[in-house]
């Protein structure tokens, strides 16, 4: 069976009887596409232990891996090879065989929180052409630091999941095909507002809570991504999106909350994933250590 074909309907099979996000999809397709690429194997009963093996010792000698791309691409293979034995194309799932080099658990990174609040006083007070990019745009980064969405979620966001009176907000199929409900502070939603009152000036009706400005859809990635560069370079702030992420998550470690609280508020399917949040913050340890019965 030609992988190509195979590998076409374990798509299917991935989106519409899993359900997994068009992320994950285009993470299988690209890493799938490069390992019959790299290989020059065409057929999946081609396959052999040894081609795989050689496949990761050239990906980490002459490629230079990371640790996290070699258990990216051995966490695809795995599922892949999977569905090739329970299809009846390979005899063994290879991939599975393979040993992955231990991933360093290096601490997340964050902005300090004089440098969040001078991106957020940049972005209101940056000279645009018309009020609605300054309120959009100041909302936007703002639900990112006050709320730790992830870029996707927040671009997928709809008019109806925005509850600034109750302030709530839902996000819909986050990662993990999850839904949940996230509390808004007062701030935010009084951001939110001074958006939605732009937003409704410019007739903006699609679906998505945050529109485009030359057109009546949602903000897409490509022009968060060139906003994103432009503050980068008038703040000189070295940020990313998901930097924006760990910071609110630090932020709200700092600010006293249950490990439990935060974890449902990141998304986390596993509580242990939101833990690492303790460790990177002395003043929370700090707070801690006043609880010594000595002290």
């Amino acid at each position: 069976m030609d992988i190509q074909i195979l590998s076409d309907q374990f798509y299917d099979y991935s989106k519409y009887i899993r359900g997994l996000s068009k992320t994950t999809l285009k993470n299988y397709k690209d890493a799938i596409g490069f390992f019959s690429r790299s290989t020059g194997i065409i057929k999946v009963e081609d396959i052999t232990e040894e081609d795989v093996r050689l496949f990761f010792i050239n990906g980490r000698m002459n490629r230079q891996w990371k640790p996290k791309t070699f258990f990216s691409y051995h966490k695809v293979l795995v599922v892949f090879f999977r569905f090739c034995v329970e299809k009846g194309y390979m005899v063994k799932n290879f991939a599975q065989e393979i040993e992955c080099p231990k991933i360093p658990k290096s601490l997340p990174k964050k902005i300090p929180t004089e440098d969040a609040l001078r991106l957020l006083e940049v972005i209101i007070n940056y000279p645009y052409t018309n009020d609605f990019l300054r309120y959009r745009n100041h909302a936007i980064f703002s639900t990112f630091i006050y709320t730790g969405l992830r870029k996707s979620e927040l671009l997928n966001l709809k008019v109806m999941d925005v509850d600034i009176e109750n302030r709530t907000i839902f996000v819909r199929n986050g990662k993990g095909a999850k839904d949940r409900i996230l509390p808004m502070s007062h701030i935010l939603a009084q951001r939110l507002k001074r958006y939605v009152q732009e937003r409704n000036k410019r007739n903006k009706t699609c679906p998505e809570f945050f529109a485009s400005f030359n057109k009546n859809k949602g903000f897409a990635d490509g022009g968060l991504r060139n906003l994103t560069r432009e503050l980068k370079r008038v703040t000189r702030i070295n940020f990313t999106i998901h930097r924006l992420r760990h910071t609110f998550a630090t932020l709200m470690i700092e600010g006293g909350c249950d490990i439990y609280s935060l974890s449902k508020m990141m998304g986390h399917s596993d509580i242990s994933t939101t833990t690492i949040y303790l460790s990177t913050t002395s003043e929370h340890l700090r707070r801690q250590m006043l609880k010594h019965p000595l002290n």
